[in-house]
């Protein structure tokens, strides 16, 4: 019986060897981030005039390009004499490259500065080569003598103009 059992035994090693080897012939690629960073400052500029700052506390930059922000971001927006004009903030992000899009989640906030107006969602897109922001998701803005409330929205990415595009609510007209 013991001879039987070492017969046996270099056989099933053997054949438990060549499903390891199939298995290692069949590894999918490598998809995650190629590139980490923390605690970041990043700056947008155009004709050496700072555009938009952005900060994150994690980065991954994947082989695509394309980056995500798994902690949030917080972006300041600037007007063509430096001055800042709104912030952004979201929970969690990511930077689309091949269509130069960013995507906020969670707890999204865009403050206008100016106008003293405040826009909540919880998804919203900005285009900065069309310097826009856009969500199809409930909204709220905080106005200093009212509260709008909607479904979708475009906006400009400084917010000094917006457009729900479906509004609800209570609305007063002016006879």
């Amino acid at each position: 019986m013991t001879k039987l059992y070492l017969l046996l035994l270099p056989l099933l090693f053997f054949i438990s060897c060549e499903s390891l080897d199939e298995k290692a012939a069949v590894s999918e690629p490598y998809t995650g981030p190629l590139q980490e960073a923390e605690n970041l400052d990043l700056y947008y500029s155009e004709s050496a005039t700072v555009k938009v700052k952005l900060e994150t506390k994690k980065l991954w930059e994947y082989a695509n390009g394309d980056m995500e922000f798994p902690e949030g971001l917080y972006m300041e927006f600037y007007d063509e004499t430096g001055k800042k004009t709104s912030t952004l903030k979201a929970n969690e992000a990511y930077y689309f490259k091949e269509e130069d899009k960013y995507r906020g989640r969670g707890d999204v906030v865009i403050k206008s500065i100016e106008n003293n107006q405040e826009l909540k969602t919880e998804e919203l897109f900005w285009k900065p080569d069309k310097e826009q922001m856009y969500t199809d998701e409930f909204v709220t803005i905080t106005l200093p003598d009212q509260i709008l409330y909607g479904h979708g929205l475009v906006a400009k990415q400084d917010f000094s103009s917006y457009e729900i595009t479906k509004p609800e609510g209570v609305f007063y007209l002016e006879e």
